[in-house]
């Protein structure tokens, strides 16, 4: 069986010796990238299954990576592995579309375990025969992350093209917090909640004028995608 292949952006000489070192004794094949512009080429010129990316790093730094790796490649994981500890920056990656983000200093069985669960849902991805959903006055192409009408297109990012799936899936049915997030992230922690609530929010702004759609808030349980 062939080893998965691994995309590691990171700056820190030391850091990336033992986090590289402990991976490939994890039987991944591991390409190490010193900085952003050295990351993109190689990605272009290369097949990968996962992505884990550094913020902080010269001549392109990690949001911008993941901008340029989300541009050609929709599906692909990414993980951010930052000293950036703000909320806001934790946001910031996953609107980006990142999968995960982990700050440093992190501890690598965690590391290994979130690789295995996006690897792994990765491997799960299928075709979707027919991508457009009606939701209201919307067509919902949720290959390309858009909703739109005659009259106007609305871009999603790939979390909020993925919530939404989501609840179309599992309309009028109760969906607790923790199945979200495991679902999206394959995480429930408390990052990833606040993160769920800001995608939910524009969601509801989005669909506010549609009649009969509404996205419930379940105190203490979670929500329901109601379309009457």
């Amino acid at each position: 069986m062939s080893m998965f292949k691994i995309l590691y952006a990171e700056d820190d000489e030391t850091l990336a010796f033992l986090t590289k070192d402990n991976l490939e004794q994890n039987n991944y094949e591991v390409t190490h990238c010193c900085d952003g512009q050295v990351a993109i080429d190689a990605f272009n010129e290369n097949q990968f299954d996962i992505c884990i990316l550094d913020i902080m790093m010269p001549k392109m730094d990690g949001f911008d990576l993941a901008t340029q790796i989300r541009k050609t490649n929709t599906d692909i994981p990414i993980i951010f592995l930052s000293a950036k500890t703000l909320k806001e920056d934790r946001i910031k990656g996953l609107r980006l579309g990142a999968d995960d983000y982990l700050v440093k200093p992190f501890s690598i069985e965690e590391l290994l375990l979130k690789i295995e669960i996006f690897l792994k849902r990765s491997q799960k991805i299928v075709p979707i025969k027919d991508a457009n959903l009606v939701i209201g006055k919307y067509q919902f192409d949720s290959k390309n992350f858009t909703l739109f009408d005659e009259n106007e297109k609305i871009s999603l990012t790939q979390r909020e093209s993925e919530l939404l799936k989501l609840f179309l899936d599992n309309k009028n049915t109760v969906l607790k917090r923790e199945q979200i997030l495991t679902s999206l992230w394959g995480d429930d922690d408390y990052f990833m909640g606040r993160s769920l609530d800001v995608f939910i929010s524009r969601l509801r702004k989005i669909l506010a004028n549609e009649q009969g759609i509404a996205i419930e808030n379940l105190h203490g349980i979670g929500f329901r995608f109601t379309v009457a």
